[in-house]
């Protein structure tokens, strides 16, 4: 049986639904390959102790989100060739095969709405299986790690929609856990100082792995979704130097953490959409983080009126085609910790 060649290209064999021949085999440096589904491929430092990082990074969550995914099959490539040095080990996944085939955000239902259990509601949907497998890889590959070990989740999106602050970091609600100021620095080293301190539950991927595998878990917005091939990958350096540090096991110090560095953001409030009635008072190219004058009236939907108060709140992800009863956008505001 043939082995993958240094030049093996997880991405096209992902798109085309190839597996390998073999589902292990070895890299540059003595580290492993190990391909468990499609999408998903585990890499094994040839060095591997209870304080080896473990480092979940996934993209592909939304198909048509092609930059990342691009970003992390580099990387990948240059482990492979021996030109990266691996000392993390890392568990690779892109989300969404089939909608990253078609070019799609998403097939059936948006995934990222569909972790922390939330795929049971809807079994019918390709991605709901999809997020359960997720789900499955990801709690064996976390749980399986030692106490002493660093848990890192990086999820990897852009987005349609422009933004005030170019790339962004959503951090997970934590509930009685601190917020990781290691983590933010290392943000800072990725050219993202703009984070969104989320205050409740929620159905993504990276809230699934902080509660339930206690990583350390990031989704990072990056900057415009392209299709594949027209991605202008330079405006990705921050992402893609600071993982090639991580994964190479390059530690190097990091500034301690300043308030004044970072816009850190908490949400406030969602606008929901309740009926067919929900109007949107924003116009459809309005970019993220838009400051909201105070008094503005943001949505209206029948009865309920969200208005903005004290001219420091802003729009998050604003979304008026959502089905009813869900979230149409988000207002936050500044904050410190």
């Amino acid at each position: 049986m043939n082995l993958p060649s240094p030049s093996y290209d997880f991405l096209t064999s992902t798109l085309q639904n190839l597996p390998p021949e073999t589902p292990e085999w070895s890299l540059a440096n003595g580290a492993t390959a190990r391909w468990h589904e499609r999408g998903i491929l585990e890499l094994i430092p040839s060095q591997l102790n209870d304080a080896t990082d473990r480092v979940l990074v996934s993209c592909g969550v939304h198909g048509n989100e092609t930059a990342p995914i691009e970003v992390a099959n580099g990387i990948l490539l240059d482990i492979q060739q021996g030109h990266l040095p691996l000392a993390a080990h890392v568990l690779l996944m892109f989300g969404n095969p089939e909608a990253m085939q078609a070019g799609e955000r998403y097939l059936d239902y948006d995934m990222n709405r569909l972790f922390n259990g939330q795929h049971a509601k809807h079994p019918a949907t390709r991605e709901a299986q999809r997020a359960a497998l997720l789900e499955q890889e990801a709690a064996a590959f976390f749980e399986r790690a030692p106490a002493g070990c660093r848990r890192l989740h990086y999820d990897l999106h852009t987005a349609i929609r422009g933004s005030v602050f170019e790339r962004f970091a959503i951090y997970p609600y934590l509930h009685e856990r601190d917020y990781n100021r290691e983590q933010l620095c290392w943000l800072e080293s990725a050219d993202i100082t703009t984070v969104l301190l989320h205050s409740q539950p929620a159905a993504t991927f990276t809230y699934y792995t902080s509660r339930h595998h206690q990583a350390d878990s990031l989704t990072l917005e990056l900057g415009k979704a392209r299709p594949f091939g027209e991605n202008d990958l330079s405006r990705f350096a921050g992402i893609d130097q600071a993982l090639r540090r991580l994964l190479s096991g390059r530690r190097e110090p990091l500034p301690p953490f300043a308030n004044e560095r970072f816009q850190l953001f908490r949400a406030k409030y969602d606008l929901v959409k309740h009926s067919d009635a929900f109007r949107l008072h924003l116009h459809d190219q309005v970019e993220n983080f838009t400051l909201l004058e105070d008094g503005f009236v943001i949505a209206e939907d029948q009865d309920v009126r969200y208005q903005a108060q004290g001219g420091n709140e802003r729009i998050l992800f604003p979304n008026p085609k959502v089905g009813n009863g869900l979230r149409a956008g988000i207002v936050i505001e500044p904050v410190t910790i």
